[in-house]
């Protein structure tokens, strides 16, 4: 059986380390906090991570990434995690996972980023490298991208059965931004794409300008357009011109994206993750009342 989350802990990380990179069984294990949800994360020692997939859903992503990270990262303005280390499934962990490189950095400030220009023009640019980026025998989307990079129409039925959770006259825009995103198709070749642009995957200095992009468990080739939806969840006012405008991506993707965006808001307003159901409440007033 796959062991559960909380078992994926330090002492099972020393032991993987012990057994497979004896090299490197004297450095200190310590659980990251902000280890995220897909994969358990833990220091290394000062300059490595050990990233382990956090439930048997995720383990697909451990080998996607250590295929295409090192292919991506020549062709991005930034830095991305690099592979440093490929363990594999044994007894103790019945999966692949992964060692990488320490990068340093921390969160973006909440009440910093959605003001933030120069934050805002630098993600749009390293998003349209990586759309630029030969995407050649990459990986289409599907489970192992909680299908980022497919058509919005995936998720038809779980946004229209909630539409009753809004309030008219909110709830006959959210029809009408659901409709235009299903009308807009998209038509050109399959791109990179990240999958998951959100605060927690972005770094920034201690001058606050973005430093690294991080987690490509959710990345694929196909639409780009679930790569827009940071637009109405972070960035405000000037930073979200700026962002469309150096993402320089056509009208009928930015409906896409706030399709996206509406589906996001109305799974999160049924969370009972603490603060989530608010946050919703905020990205649902950006995507119903703010065009791009």
């Amino acid at each position: 059986m796959f062991p559960t989350r909380d078992a994926i802990d330090a002492a099972l990380v020393q032991r993987l380390v012990r057994e497979q990179f004896p090299g490197w069984a004297h450095r200190a294990v310590t659980p990251m906090v902000e280890s995220g949800n897909d994969h358990r994360t833990f220091r290394l020692g000062d300059d490595l991570i050990a990233r382990l997939p956090a439930d048997v859903a995720y383990v697909p992503q451990v080998e996607k990434e250590q295929r295409w990270l090192p292919r991506l990262a020549p062709h991005l303005p930034l830095p991305i995690p690099t592979v440093a280390g490929r363990g594999r499934a044994s007894d103790p962990f019945p999966a692949p996972w992964s060692v990488y490189q320490w990068i340093a950095g921390r969160r973006p400030d909440p009440a910093v980023l959605p003001g933030d220009i120069a934050l805002a023009e630098n993600l749009a640019a390293f998003l349209s490298a990586l759309r630029r980026t030969d995407a050649t025998d990459g990986p289409p989307p599907g489970e192992h991208s909680a299908f980022r990079g497919g058509g919005v129409e995936q998720w038809d039925d779980q946004v229209v059965r909630r539409f009753d959770l809004l309030e008219r006259p909110a709830r006959d825009r959210a029809r009408g931004v659901w409709r235009d995103a299903l009308d807009a198709a998209f038509t050109g070749p399959p791109v990179w794409v990240h999958g998951d642009v959100a605060i927690g995957n972005l770094l920034v200095d201690d001058d606050h300008q973005l430093a690294a992009v991080i987690d490509f468990g959710c990345s694929a080739i196909g639409d780009p357009a679930c790569d827009t939806v940071v637009f109405w969840t972070q960035f405000r006012r000037t930073a979200r011109r700026a962002f469309r405008d150096t993402l320089d991506l056509d009208d009928a993707t930015w409906a896409r994206g706030a399709g996206w965006t509406l589906w996001k808001g109305l799974i999160m307003l049924t969370n009972i993750t603490p603060g989530e159901a608010e946050f919703a409440k905020r990205v649902l007033a950006e995507v119903l009342d703010a065009s791009p």
